[in-house]
């Protein structure tokens, strides 16, 4: 019989490992997560993994971390939660503050900008990629399709804000429910433990904001607020928000430029871990503008605070609800509707995310009620439409893995800018 110590140092290990090894992206990471849980081990079963896949996809935040603190609190409770989801993390996060302080330091030398022109095309196919993975899975109906269409052009050509839009369709996919698509009985639920979990951990997730709050320090304020509304409408994963991010951290805010933002993005896809680390990159080279390396550390800190808190207390108050979940129709055609939204909302941001790498200057312009983006065709960058081809040529018809190619676009787009000259 194993005791208490053997099982943390098994939690440990086995999550330690998964969070070392989580490149690739959620499906990769899914993947992982079930040679090790359910076909290496037997902490899941098969029924139970998909369930609890499926609940994760509905929640906002990176469905693969909540799975991994899924994982872990079915094996040992809310500490294995937290090794669990903490593990999973916690690699990608130290790479990323490592990555963002020497960005802030040496991001400006030519021949870092010809490495990253290389990781912007290949980020053009990976976004691409995911567009097409997510249709298939959430197009199931013809009704789907028009929400994503609708909130494609919500989002590009009429600038509606991206929790509106997500909100729009929760809504109409509540209403549009069959009449066939009854209620299923469910266990009875007991939500005290729940309501628990939310009140306790909604104060661990605002406490930091009290000692910014006495310290009158508006720029962390400023920091801490975004990245929590960031953290509850970020459905569908990171690439469903980033669209609506770098609008803010660029236009409203001005903490980074639309350059930093796809900088920041191709870095994110480098490390382990959830891609949503990015927001860690975005808050810490804000902070580096604010006031340096000190203020830059606090800003990543905060920011994976209020990010993946959140995470926790929707594992921990919601997992035991997943049947009674599962059992209502309104709420399974809000999240279907929501799901299909973010493929519109993923359209937007492949299109979005090419013009700005294929082009050198892209314009905001406005027609009546349109207001969108519009490219120099006199601007067009050959190199970088080259090397996207050789992404995908890679990724997509050789299927070669995501850590080999991205640095082979960075090395060929280094030599066609010219080493002597990059320096």
């Amino acid at each position: 019989m194993k005791t208490p110590t053997q099982d943390w140092r098994a939690l440990v290990t086995v999550f330690g490992r998964i969070g070392l090894m989580s490149f690739g992206g959620p499906a990769a990471q899914i993947a992982l997560m079930h040679r090790e849980l359910v076909e290496t081990r037997d902490w899941l079963t098969e029924a139970q993994f998909l369930r609890a896949l499926s609940f994760c996809m509905l929640l906002p935040g990176p469905e693969a971390m909540q799975l991994a603190t899924y994982a872990g609190w079915k094996k040992g409770g809310i500490t294995g939660g937290l090794i669990g989801g903490g593990l999973f993390v916690l690699p990608g996060a130290l790479v990323i503050a490592a990555l963002a302080l020497a960005y802030g330091a040496y991001g400006g030398l030519p021949v870092v900008q010809a490495l990253f022109l290389g990781i912007k095309a290949t980020v053009v196919v990976i976004v691409f990629e995911a567009l097409i993975k997510i249709s298939r899975r959430a197009l199931i109906r013809r009704a789907h399709l028009a929400i994503a269409a609708c909130a494609f052009v919500a989002l590009f050509a009429l600038a509606l804000p991206f929790p509106l839009v997500i909100g729009l369709a929760a809504l109409t996919g509540a209403l549009m429910i069959h009449t066939h698509d009854t209620a299923m009985p469910t266990p009875p639920i007991d939500w005290t433990n729940s309501i628990r979990v939310i009140c306790i951990g909604g104060f661990i997730w605002f406490a930091p904001f009290i000692a910014i709050a006495m310290s009158g320090d508006d720029f962390l304020m400023d920091v801490g607020a975004f990245f929590s509304k960031l953290a509850v409408v970020s459905f569908g994963g990171a690439y469903a928000v980033l669209a609506y991010m770098t609008q803010e951290v660029v236009l409203s805010y001005g903490w980074l430029t639309t350059a930093q933002m796809m900088d920041a993005l191709g870095l994110a896809e480098t490390t382990p871990g959830p891609l949503i680390l990015v927001t860690q990159f975005v808050g810490m080279i804000a902070g580096m503008g604010a006031g340096g390396i000190s203020v830059a550390l606090w800003a990543g800190a905060l920011t994976l605070w209020v990010t993946f808190v959140p995470c926790f207390i929707w594992i921990f108050a919601g997992a035991p609800l997943i049947d009674w979940l599962d059992g209502r129709p309104r709420l399974r055609g809000a999240l279907a509707a929501v799901t299909a939204a973010v493929v519109g909302v993923i359209a937007n941001l492949s299109l979005w995310f090419a013009l700005h790498v294929f082009f050198a200057q892209v314009d905001l312009v406005t027609w009546g009620p349109v207001t969108t983006i519009w490219p120099d065709p006199g601007t067009a960058q050959a190199d970088a439409i080259g090397l996207a081809g050789l992404a995908a040529t890679m990724l997509l018809i050789r299927q070669w893995p995501l850590h080999v190619v991205l640095p082979c676009t960075a090395l060929v787009s280094l030599a066609l800018g010219g080493v002597t000259g990059a320096f």
